[in-house]
């Protein structure tokens, strides 16, 4: 039985470590609240991410990551982007040497606006031990993205991802450790474009979610999304994407997704700003981390530095962090000058 650990006990983390159990494998969550960590073990649910949703037997959880890593073939990373660094740190020398580290996080690191892999590429590259270990950390270390709604997931619903790694027989080999009758994994090794995608979306939701409180309509929804994807292709192509990655399941799949459901957080976060609240009131009638709220600066930094033109984006950031009212923003976006609809 394959063995994984799943560090991080919010909704996704959980429901994919549903998916891995479903699987064939044997799956070990960590979560650092004994509390919740207790409740997974003996009440075979997630009380505070997803009630009412039965665990499968093959799940247990720990507060040990130590424990939680032994003999993993894959180690999952669903945590909060901004908290993978200083978490990894910790977690890097408990793990297995030839662990394949796998990140469900759609994020930009704030400051270095790295991407996650490049994250874990550079946390564990400097792990002790990591140098003895040998190998390439890229070849082991994997993406998986797309329309991945946690709760549809966690109820079974169907739906299909995709993996990516640099080295292809590593993703097949996580395709095989997690495709069940609901879940279908689909295989990639752009990593760039599968990561640019999740990223990107998450502001890109907040700019619809946004739109959708101010009640501006479907045609506003649409062509944010459509827009949306022409900046997500623009900044993937510059920094080397393949562009055909940003019209499947990690960019259009995902963004779709995102962009229409009340289950997405970025979405709902956006709806509230757009109806009046502020950020402090949105932030807190929020139980989960919304990504893009902290990534839309990040990701407009990494526009920046590759010399891409990004408005929508922008205007989120001008939104979210520079206190711009909504209805200020869109008059500025609309009066942007014309321009051919390939630019």
């Amino acid at each position: 039985m394959t063995r994984c650990a799943v560090f991080g006990t919010g909704s996704w983390g959980t429901a994919f470590a549903m998916v891995l159990a479903d699987a064939g494998c044997e799956v070990t969550l960590w979560g650092r609240r004994a509390e919740l960590v207790a409740a997974i073990n003996t009440g075979r649910t997630n009380p505070d991410y997803l009630p009412g949703i039965e665990l499968p037997a093959s799940i247990g959880a720990t507060t040990d990551p130590a424990e939680a890593a032994r003999g993993a073939e894959f180690t999952v990373l669903a945590v909060p982007s901004q908290t993978l660094r200083g978490n990894l740190a910790r977690w890097a020398p408990l793990l297995p040497s030839d662990t394949v580290l796998v990140s469900l996080m759609k994020g930009v690191e704030l400051g270095t606006a790295k991407r996650m892999s490049e994250v874990i590429e550079e946390v564990v590259g400097k792990a002790p031990g990591a140098a003895d270990a040998g190998g390439d950390v890229r070849s082991r270390v994997a993406v998986l993205t797309g329309p991945n709604l946690a709760k549809e997931i966690a109820a079974r619903q169907p739906a299909a991802a995709v993996v990516a790694c640099v080295d292809e027989e590593v993703a097949q080999r996580l395709q095989a450790a997690c495709h069940t009758p609901y879940f279908r994994p689909y295989t990639n090794t752009d990593v760039v474009g599968c990561e640019l995608g999740g990223a990107v979306k998450n502001v890109i939701a907040l700019a619809v979610g946004i739109a959708d409180g101010m009640g501006l309509g479907d045609n506003a929804k649409a062509s944010l999304i459509t827009r949306g994807l022409a900046e997500t292709s623009r900044l993937g192509l510059a920094m080397g994407a393949d562009a055909h990655t940003f019209a499947g399941l990690a960019g259009m799949g995902d963004l779709v997704a995102t962009c229409s459901s009340p289950l997405s957080r970025n979405h709902t976060f956006g709806t509230n700003l757009g109806r009046g609240m502020t950020l402090e009131e949105t932030i807190a009638v929020t139980k989960q981390t919304a990504e893009g709220v902290k990534s839309c600066q990040s990701v407009l930094d990494l526009a920046r530095r590759h010399g891409v033109d990004m408005p929508i984006t922008e205007t989120v950031v001008g939104i979210v962090h520079e206190g711009k009212p909504p209805l200020v923003a869109l008059k500025e976006m609309m009066s942007r000058s014309a321009k051919a609809e390939r630019r």
